[in-house]
């Protein structure tokens, strides 16, 4: 509930009639009590068959009634496929009804109509319901009785009017909001911002909440009459488009679940129903019982489903027809393609065979396959390592090294026995020395004898 201090009314089933709905009405926190009846047609009248029809009454007085809307759709046969027709035994199916774009609500005391025209968005797919109230409702005081009986529809086309729209909260939702949205006079529409009027609830105990503050500030004679727009609008609305049943339309044929275990009042109940819808139903045509809705005669019934029942068998015939022809192509086609690849085996066989006996098959064999070492390989055992080649040995350093005794090949050159940083004596040579020095004790030279003249050779470098 929005808020308790609004006027609220909830539709509340009857526990005497399963036909009977109640609107009790609340406002600023009041125990709900009933304020008007909602009265659908009885389902088992003849007259009420293919039509949906329901009435605003007074809770306590049902005679009285407030507005009335009646709607009957126009019914279109499906076209059923071949599987459902053999479900259906051969049984033409049942019309479906069309739902119609919009409904008119009659008004009375004083008779008005009120058209609700839907439609719905391409855009994002909500769906809406527009209708619109008049100003001036109610006629001027004259004392003339020509003015009282005309009626003034004229004036009442000319007239200013005020549009209204109940628009879907959202593509998945059952709530409604009312709104106003403009003006219109002489056909000619203006927009206005949107105003919220009225507040529709789904539940197991729907209910609509009008905003007061906001009705206040319409420009309507008739509040009441606006009133009932609302509350009967939404309820038409609910039942034929956001929660539509198979039985709304009373189709001819579709058994009504909607059964009430209690039994009754004879004695209310007659007149009740009587007097409900007159000018819907009171003046409506009796049905035809040549109506293929209403009722149908037996022998056109045993005609169509006979056809309909060859057409299946014909249907059935035709398919196995065609299922044993595509299974004979399709093993023919298999039987083909296994002689051409026989005989392509046989055309290489032979091909061969002449081959073998043109040339022989001398050169094809190859002798036996020579034992080669084993190659080493990566990681196979724990203690295996790649075994690499050896690089050759390093020079020695070009440091010389310290002379010992005895020694000849010591270091480079033969006869460099000092030690580092000595001075090098006379007769090395190599241009070192002053020349007068006395010669020392050779180490790393040779004398010759005395046939070689007193000269001291040099021997050559192992690597100069």
């Amino acid at each position: 509930m929005l808020d308790e201090n609004l006027p609220t009314f909830f539709f509340r089933r009857s526990s005497d009639n399963a036909l009977l709905r109640l609107l009790y009405f609340t406002q600023n926190g009041s125990e709900p009590a009933p304020e008007y009846s909602l009265q659908k047609i009885d389902p088992d009248l003849p007259q009420s068959r293919n039509k949906y029809a329901v009435a605003l009454g007074d809770a306590g007085f049902q005679d009285v009634i407030f507005a009335e809307v009646c709607i009957e759709p126009e019914f279109q046969q499906p076209t059923l496929s071949a599987a459902e027709i053999r479900q259906a035994n051969g049984a033409p199916p049942l019309p479906v009804p069309l739902i119609p774009d919009g409904f008119t609500i009659q008004l009375y005391n004083p008779e008005q109509q009120v058209t609700v025209k839907g439609e719905k968005s391409t855009w994002t797919g909500k769906e809406s319901w527009e209708f619109e109230i008049p100003q001036h409702s109610f006629p001027l005081p004259s004392a003339s009785r020509i003015d009282r009986e005309q009626t003034n529809t004229v004036a009442s086309n000319l007239s200013p009017k005020i549009l209204f729209k109940w628009k879907r909260d959202s593509k998945f939702s059952k709530d409604m909001t009312c709104y106003m949205i403009g003006t219109s006079v002489g056909g000619r529409k203006s927009k206005d911002p949107d105003i919220t009027i009225a507040m529709y609830k789904h539940g197991r105990e729907p209910y609509v909440t009008i905003y007061e503050p906001n009705v206040r500030r319409l420009d309507i004679e008739d509040r009441k009459g606006l009133e009932v727009v609302l509350l009967l609008g939404a309820e038409v609305i609910r039942e034929i488009y956001l929660s539509p049943t198979r039985d709304s339309f009373n189709i001819a044929g579709v058994p009504n679940k909607r059964k009430n275990s209690r039994p009754t009042p004879t004695s209310s109940a007659s007149p009740t129903h009587t007097h409900f819808m007159t000018s819907a139903l009171g003046n409506a045509p009796p049905p035809k019982t040549t109506s293929p809705i209403t009722q149908q005669p037996t022998p056109p019934i045993d005609a169509e489903t006979k056809r309909l029942q060859a057409l299946v068998e014909q249907e059935e015939r035709e398919r196995e027809k065609r299922d044993r022809a595509e299974q004979k192509r399709i093993k023919k086609m298999l039987e083909e393609e296994e002689k051409e690849r026989k005989r392509r085996d046989a055309e290489v066989a032979k091909e061969t065979e002449r081959l073998r006996k043109q040339f022989g098959m001398a050169g094809q064999d190859f002798g036996p396959k020579p034992n080669l070492p084993p190659r080493p390989t990566m990681g196979a055992g724990p203690g295996s390592q790649l075994q690499l080649p050896v690089p050759p040995p390093r020079p020695l350093s070009a440091e010389p090294r310290p002379h010992h005794s005895g020694g000849g090949f010591g270091g480079w050159f033969h006869g460099l026995g000092t030690s580092p940083g000595a001075p090098m004596g006379q007769g090395y040579g190599y241009g070192y020395g002053n020349g007068n020095s006395q010669p020392g004790p050779s180490s790393g030279r040779r004398r010759v004898g005395s046939a070689d003249s007193g000269k001291m050779l040099k021997k050559k470098s192992t690597f100069f």
